[in-house]
């Protein structure tokens, strides 16, 4: 039995981030996820993706952002079960949980905390009769590394985040980068439209706005597609390609936490937002993509905050009856946090003069 303060469910980014912020206050922490190593999507999916809206980076590829927080959480040495799914869950006479893996691991914890994104996910594919032939031939449905599109004409297909900043991103990286969207107006960052737009009009980036790529071809690699418009009348493009990337978002499923008694709405898990993401489960807080409330942003830095406030609420039901004095870290500083703040300030004096 593996015991630690916090069982944190999903190592993406704010599960990461939670290990920094408990750390903070002295508890202990240790991360389950199925996948067989830290960063979530960010590792597996995108870890060359270009992601900017973290504070203070203009612009940090995801695997960069993964490797800073494994390195901001190395003084606090979480303990890390991967390559194991979170099956079940019980609560003892004493008020902790058991958490149980598919392999048989067991975990117990006095707080449990479900950071674990969009959960399990499979990719939306688009309904192109012969799609599946050219799976791993010159289709693919994420970007691990864009290096195997170099000098190469690419097609991308999505009117989101994803699609728009590949679409930039390659333009330094492929011979011919072309985008389609079904509709005129894109959902991503006005930024990411705008800049996309830009590069339209300089002819790095062939945009086909009211179109969808409907027919595939080759032998035993893709070799065309071929583009329809939402008005007959427009006709058909042939475009020959090397790679077809459609990026339609994934399909999440919660998996075995659906049935742990949670409040589900949507597909994620409905918290308490107006104080301190706690799901209807005394002692289980769900942060992250994985929640739901009025006003859910689905950002990075949302994941980030909500971390921050749920470890002040779990600090109480760890040590209850014992008040925490919050002090910044610009006074405590990381390694002794709880040590001497007149210590602290002494040597801010002395740096001063």
């Amino acid at each position: 039995m593996i015991k630690t303060d916090i069982l944190i469910i999903g190592a993406g980014p704010t599960g990461l981030f939670t290990v920094f912020e408990a750390g903070l206050l002295k508890l202990k922490t240790h991360i389950i996820d199925a996948l067989p190593k830290p960063g979530g999507q960010c590792s597996e999916i995108y870890p060359k993706k270009p992601i900017y809206d973290i504070p203070a980076f203009p612009e940090i590829l995801a695997g960069d952002l993964v490797k800073n927080l494994m390195e901001q959480i190395k003084p606090f040495e979480p303990g890390f079960t991967l390559g194991e799914r979170a099956e079940t869950l019980d609560r003892l006479e004493d008020g902790s949980f058991v958490v149980t893996t598919n392999k048989g691991t067991r975990h117990n914890a006095p707080v449990v905390v479900i950071a674990g994104g969009l959960g399990s996910f499979e990719p939306r594919k688009p309904p192109i009769i012969n799609v599946l032939d050219f799976e791993d031939k010159g289709v693919a449905y994420m970007i691990k590394d864009p290096e195997v599109y170099r000098n190469k004409k690419v097609v991308l297909a999505g009117g989101g985040d994803s699609a728009l900043d590949w679409a930039i991103f390659l333009t330094d990286v492929a011979s011919v980068v072309s985008l389609v969207h079904r509709r005129n107006e894109f959902r991503g960052a006005l930024d990411s439209v705008e800049k996309a737009a830009e590069l339209a009009k300089l002819g790095k980036i062939k945009l086909f706005t009211e179109a969808e790529v409907k027919k595939l071809y080759g032998d035993e690699r893709l070799e065309a597609v071929v583009i329809e418009y939402n008005d007959a009348n427009r006709g058909e493009t042939y475009l020959e390609v090397d790679h077809f990337i459609p990026l339609f978002g994934l399909s999440p499923k919660l998996g075995p936490i659906g049935s742990w008694g949670l409040e589900i709405e949507k597909n994620a898990i409905k918290v308490n937002n107006a104080k301190d993401y706690q799901t209807n489960i005394p002692g289980v807080f769900a942060i992250g993509d994985v929640n739901t409330y009025e006003g859910k942003l689905k950002l990075i830095l949302s994941g980030f905050h909500e971390a921050a406030v749920m470890c002040q609420f779990a600090y109480q039901i760890i040590n209850p009856g014992k008040r925490y004095v919050m002090k910044y870290t610009t006074v405590g500083g990381i390694e002794g946090f709880d040590g001497s703040i007149k210590e602290a300030k002494k040597e801010v004096v002395q740096s001063l003069g």
